[in-house]
């Protein structure tokens, strides 16, 4: 059994029928009793209604469990008290959370009390952060250190759900309104305007305008194992554009299974001096790719096809190629040396 905290939500109920798909018995857990009755018959699954703010109840959502994935958001709110109990627990804890300060907070908070008890701490197992990071990851191949790390992204567009928009909300109140990027080998916060420029997507996306600095979790993930000082994310205009705008509406589904008719294009490029690598993956629905991402690191913790203990990202705890590979039924990856 894995309990999903936060299953009724958006990306939840995605990882909660990817799980049933590769044999899991989700625990359906969260915040909002009504919500996750009306889930739990649905699928027929058990329901454990439990707050971050009662130990109690985040204890009895996750015994018997044999990991947690945390996919509701905020996770400046809710990562904590959920690897709280996991630890006591004593089972791994995977999220999906896209938040930079949250992400940061948790290798910042957990990752000496997580190695010492040999414990798996897996933060931004998701499009947002563990994507990018197995793309580089597996980019930079037998090199040990990298110049710069550049992340692309191309989305057709970008709706985002109540949970990124309470997330978005949580990190620019953290920031003072500032903007954040990793430079000189640390997050820095900057006043000024984050530039545009141009970006030479693979085919069929093309040269596109796209903010420079449009700064995602990429940041926290790749340099926190990998030597590299200075990662850089950027966002097509368009979908930059969507994400902020009060009249975007939420994901409406486009197939049989949920997803929506979003596509995207990622474009990693790594340079060491004059040398540069690059890998791209392509798919559709960054919400609805989070949950063969997710559920392939669970699968993969728990039959101990690891590296890393302790709190890790996706490109330092998995071997990234062969994890990229295990999802060619969801994205198609294109490693270029």
């Amino acid at each position: 059994m894995v309990t999903v905290f936060g299953a009724y939500g958006h990306t939840g109920r995605f990882v909660v029928t990817e799980l049933r798909e590769r044999g899991f018995v989700p625990i359906l857990a969260g915040r909002d009793a009504d919500k996750l009755k009306a889930l739990a018959y649905e699928t027929g699954l058990e329901a454990r209604p439990a707050s971050v703010d009662d130990p109690g109840s985040l204890d009895r959502a996750l015994a018997g469990a044999a990991a947690v994935i945390n996919t509701a958001g905020p996770f400046a709110t809710t990562g904590g008290p959920v690897i709280e109990a996991a630890l006591r627990a004593g089972i791994p804890y995977l999220d999906v959370a896209a938040e930079i300060e949250a992400n940061a907070d948790t290798f910042a908070h957990f990752g000496e009390r997580a190695r010492a008890a040999g414990a798996v701490i897996v933060p931004a197992m998701a499009f947002y952060g563990g994507l990018g990071d197995l793309l580089a990851t597996a980019a930079m191949g037998e090199w040990t250190s990298a110049d710069e790390a550049h992340v692309a992204y191309a989305l057709s567009s970008w709706h985002p759900t109540a949970g990124t928009r309470a997330s978005g909300v949580i990190s620019r109140e953290r920031r003072d309104g500032r903007r954040v990027r990793f430079a000189n080998g640390r997050l820095e916060y900057r006043d000024d305007p984050s530039p545009t420029l141009e970006w030479s997507f693979p085919e069929p996306v093309g040269p596109r305008d796209v903010i420079g600095e449009f700064t995602m979790a990429d940041v926290v993930t790749v340099p926190s194992h990998l030597s590299i000082p200075e990662v850089r994310t950027y966002m097509t205009v368009e979908a930059a554009k969507d994400v902020v705008s009060a009249d975007a509406p939420a994901p409406a589904p486009a197939d049989e299974s949920g997803r929506s008719a979003q596509t995207f294009l990622v474009d990693v490029v790594v340079r060491s001096g004059s040398d540069e690598r690059r890998a791209v993956a392509t798919g559709q629905d960054i919400y609805a790719i989070t949950a063969p991402l997710v559920v392939e690191a669970v699968e993969r913790v728990l039959s101990g096809r690891t590296k890393a203990v302790g709190v890790v990202s996706a490109g330092e705890i998995f071997d990234a190629p062969d994890f990229l590979r295990a999802l060619s039924a969801h994205l198609t990856v294109d490693l270029r040396k």
